[in-house]
């Protein structure tokens, strides 16, 4: 397709798009940074077809996503606002307004997927939702983002002694760098463009991510070891201003609650289409995949990470029932 081609099908989708929503006599905006087609964009967009089902038609979403209305920190503003409706965001940049937030982005804390998932569709999951409406948003539901994993070019790692002295990039974040640390590692934050060739090159042994990341970006061509201690699993969560929400009736309100969370099931299952592609694509590259780890001494490693950034004892009591959860 030539690129004028291209334009002219993003215009026509665009304008039908907004026919669509004008005839609705609810049209609420949603807004993500990622692109189309990726499984939080279609999260949302399931639950808009959902929600315009259950209510006749009168309301719609409309999906504003590739950060069409700004990054993740602008566009939570202008959603305490009510200039923006709905919108999906990482748990990541709301750690510094809302405190509660900060527990599910914790290394660790959360023993496989499938423990992270009974957790947020629980009590726990549910306090933390109820946290943002002390912050003029409403937390409606949580999407997948994956597991964060360590890869290298040198060696297989199984054990923290393997980890000893290895130098692995991280993002710019205090806690990562503190993590790492705590195994035994060096940290190493830089820009993830660089990434690539710092490896190739020997300036790092290797970084940290998902799957879908480590193979999409081409980390698996030059980190060959992927080892799967799955340290953080960071939530997406999926919130709409208080002041659109409060203008719905007791009705519509439940209406968009129940599409959303059953929108978590859509979202979910594309996440694990895409992870299990990219892994499928590792894996026929030849890369050494270690799953048979003991991830308790890494756990362990982090109680002085745990003591430096959970200090409220409110946050200590939400640590404290997410472990307890079998």
């Amino acid at each position: 397709m030539t690129y004028a081609k291209s334009i002219g099908a993003a215009l026509l989708a665009s304008a039908a798009m907004i026919t669509s929503a004008s005839a609705c006599e609810i049209t609420l905006r949603s807004s993500d940074t990622h692109p189309d087609g990726y499984p939080t964009v279609e999260g949302v967009k399931a639950m808009g077809e959902m929600l315009q089902e259950t209510t006749g038609g009168r309301i719609c979403v409309e999906v504003f996503h590739s950060a069409q209305l700004g990054e993740e920190k602008d566009t939570i503003e202008q959603t305490q606002f009510g200039v923006i409706d709905l919108n999906r965001v990482s748990m990541g940049p709301f750690n510094n307004i809302i405190p509660e937030t900060q527990v599910p982005s914790l290394p660790y804390i959360f023993r496989s997927t499938d423990h992270m998932h009974k957790v947020l569709d629980g009590d726990v999951g549910a306090d933390i939702l109820g946290a943002f409406s002390d912050h003029d948003l409403i937390g409606l539901t949580y999407y997948d983002a994956g597991s964060r994993s360590f890869y290298n070019s040198q060696k297989p790692i199984t054990t923290l002694d393997d980890l000893s002295g290895m130098k692995f990039r991280v993002m710019q974040s205090d806690l990562f760098v503190d993590m790492v640390g705590a195994l035994g590692a060096n940290a190493t934050p830089m820009p993830y463009g660089e990434v690539y060739s710092s490896i190739q090159t020997g300036v790092i042994d290797g970084a940290e991510n998902n799957w879908p990341s480590y193979e999409s970006s081409g980390h698996f061509e030059v980190a060959g070891y992927y080892t799967l201690d799955q340290h953080l699993m960071v939530p997406e969560v999926l919130v709409m201003s208080k002041m659109s929400w409060d203008k719905l009736t007791p009705e519509d309100q439940e209406a968009v609650l129940e599409a959303a969370k059953a929108s978590t099931e859509v979202q979910r299952k594309l996440w694990a289409e895409r992870e299990a592609a990219s892994e499928e694509k590792v894996r026929a590259a030849g890369n050494e995949v270690i799953t048979d780890i003991d991830k308790t001494p890494f756990m362990e490693a982090m109680v002085p990470v745990y003591e430096k950034y959970v200090t409220d004892q409110s946050l200590k009591d939400l640590v404290a029932r997410i472990q307890a959860v079998e």
